[in-house]
């Protein structure tokens, strides 16, 4: 790991003075699924990732695609202080199912000042301790991919996604009683709490929906509202 670190914090230094309001450096730590897709993506899309593991092999396997890589135990805060991930402004834990392992590395990310943090964690109550702690964001992919696709498989949605503050944003085709009239003399948003913000019809691109839009037999739909009015209007399919 020695030339690694030496010719990273030559890069560091000379980026520093070159730094953008934008910074688009993140450092992933924990290369198992969710890390790895989370690092790919991330590179795919432009961004200087880091990628960091206590597996050889995960790190092996990923070194040829991300910006950086590493083998190294970050649950030592001198490991993240040697790789430079205090000088980086976003920091993703992906380790889930070592709950230790999690919770010492997001504490030496939050020492170290790393101003946003992403942390997965495995179940609710893992999530809560990092929330104390004070990560920035926790994420349950497994928990929220099954609220999901439970909303998918009851309903009439296409596809679903929940916010925090109960609201959600749901893709459905379009009720009968939200065809015919323009969406501005529809009631559909006094009589069903909802907003549709997006159409699509079939062999056509998605639009913005206006007041002047009239939504046709077969149009899907992109709306969002409270939780519970998105399911019920979609219900309505």
């Amino acid at each position: 790991m020695g030339n690694y670190l030496h010719n990273l914090r030559r890069r560091r230094r000379k980026r520093l003075a070159e730094l953008e309001p934008s910074d688009q450096r993140v450092a992933v730590i924990g290369l198992g699924r969710f890390g790895s897709s989370l690092a790919y993506e991330l590179t795919r899309r432009g961004w200087d990732v880091l990628g960091i593991d206590t597996s050889h092999q995960l790190v092996q396997r990923v070194s040829d695609v991300l910006t950086h890589s590493a083998v190294a135990d970050c649950t030592d805060p001198e490991v993240l202080q040697q790789l430079g991930v205090h000088e980086f402004t976003s920091a993703v834990v992906g380790i889930g199912s070592d709950i230790e392992a999690s919770i010492l590395i997001a504490s030496n990310l939050l020492e170290a000042g790393v101003p946003n943090i992403w942390a997965k964690a495995i179940s609710r109550q893992h999530g809560q301790i990092l929330e104390r702690l004070g990560v920035h964001h926790v994420v349950l992919p497994e928990h929220e991919m099954g609220e999901r696709v439970a909303h998918l498989v009851t309903g009439r949605m296409l596809d679903f996604i929940e916010f925090d503050d109960d609201y959600a944003l749901v893709k459905t085709v379009a009720p009968e009683i939200a065809t015919g009239v323009p969406l501005g003399e529809s009631a559909v948003r006094s009589k069903y709490g909802v907003t549709v913000v997006g159409i699509k019809r079939p062999g056509q691109d998605f639009t913005y929906a206006t007041a002047e839009t009239v939504i046709e037999k077969g149009d899907v739909v992109i709306v969002t509202g409270k939780t519970h009015a998105v399911e019920s209007f979609a219900e309505l399919s």
